[in-house]
């Protein structure tokens, strides 16, 4: 038996310059931290010849083309088994929809699995890359690659999405005080809400691939703030983190319509005049969890949770896509 897990994350600045019809022209650059919030994935020699798939679903085939689940189909295909003697199953933390990530962690933590059942290393780009192939050239998403690199990396993590698709990747220098106070006071909310990312991704790169200025300078300065937010947290400037990722939600609800709704909107206002030095939905939007950075927690959970918001409580991991166990 084999157990994988790779983390979720959170988006911490440049958000959506990490589709490749923005970073082919322009590159992109994004900070992601992973949290302690994870999709485990278990495999298991079963004695009879048949593909056992358990997610939401059950599936008992034959073959791996007969696999309805997409990534694990593709997946099996790309580290394929020699004989279908094979029980896959999956769990998380956190339901999908929530904009935490967790399809391309999901996605990682197969692969992961797949390669442990084979014996072979993988180095963590190339575990992201294979699962950026997978949902991005394979299945189409509209997606980017930040959740795929920060799912296989861990920590608190920049990504700079080059023209020519390489991806440098450096950790975010900060010092142990700053990295304690921004896991202290970044709290998490879901609003009830989930939602499937790829409509308004979908709209982002059309628009982008047709050259809509609009778009297209909207996301340079989504890429700025990304870079403050960078340099504000290696200089231990929370309080200035907070501010950008203010500017960044305000900008970001101007990029589709369906981005937000009264009621998020009305949950944010209410935590930026209880204590929320900033904040943004995460995820691509339209639902799933508020973020805020405060230093006043006990006042902003009290107000959070009076207006009906449950509160996960988050810590960052470093250890990025894992193998738990194997016997």
């Amino acid at each position: 038996m084999i157990i994988t897990r790779s983390p979720l994350r959170i988006s911490l600045g440049g958000g959506g310059t990490d589709l490749a019809s923005y970073y082919r022209e322009h590159s992109g650059f994004v900070i992601s931290a992973a949290i302690d919030k994870f999709v485990y994935i278990t495999l298991h020699d079963t004695f009879e010849q048949q593909f056992i798939i358990k997610y939401s679903k059950t599936e008992l085939v034959q073959s791996v083309d007969e696999i309805r689940h997409p990534i694990i189909r593709e997946a099996l295909k790309l580290a394929p088994v020699s004989v279908p003697h094979l029980e896959v199953v999956s769990m998380s933390d956190i339901p999908a929809g929530t904009g935490l990530g967790s399809s391309s962690s999901f996605t990682v933590a197969l692969l992961r699995a797949l390669h442990a059942h084979h014996k072979d290393f993988v180095p963590r780009e190339q575990l992201a890359e294979e699962a950026c192939h997978i949902e991005i050239d394979l299945l189409r998403e509209p997606i980017g690659k930040q959740d795929q690199y920060i799912s296989a990396f861990g920590g608190i993590t920049s990504f700079l999405f080059n023209p020519d698709g390489r991806v440098v990747v450096q950790p975010v220098q900060m010092s142990s005080e700053a990295l304690y106070n921004l896991e202290d006071n970044l709290l998490l909310f879901f609003t009830g809400f989930t939602r499937a990312a790829s409509s308004i991704l979908s709209e982002q790169d059309t628009r982008t691939r047709s050259g809509d200025a609009g778009m297209v300078n909207h996301l340079h300065q989504i890429k700025r703030f990304g870079y403050e937010s960078k340099a504000a947290l290696e200089a231990g400037d929370l309080r200035g983190f907070a501010e950008i990722m203010h500017r960044h939600w305000e900008l970001k609800k101007q990029r589709s319509g369906a981005m937000t709704n009264s009621r998020i909107d009305e949950c944010y206002d209410v935590a930026r005049a209880n204590g929320a030095l900033g904040g943004k939905l995460i995820g691509a939007g339209g639902g799933g969890f508020l973020m805020f950075y405060t230093e006043d927690k006990t006042r902003l959970r009290r107000v959070m949770r009076e207006a009906g918001l449950r509160e996960v409580r988050i810590r960052f991991d470093f250890d990025g896509a894992s193998l738990v166990s194997r016997s």
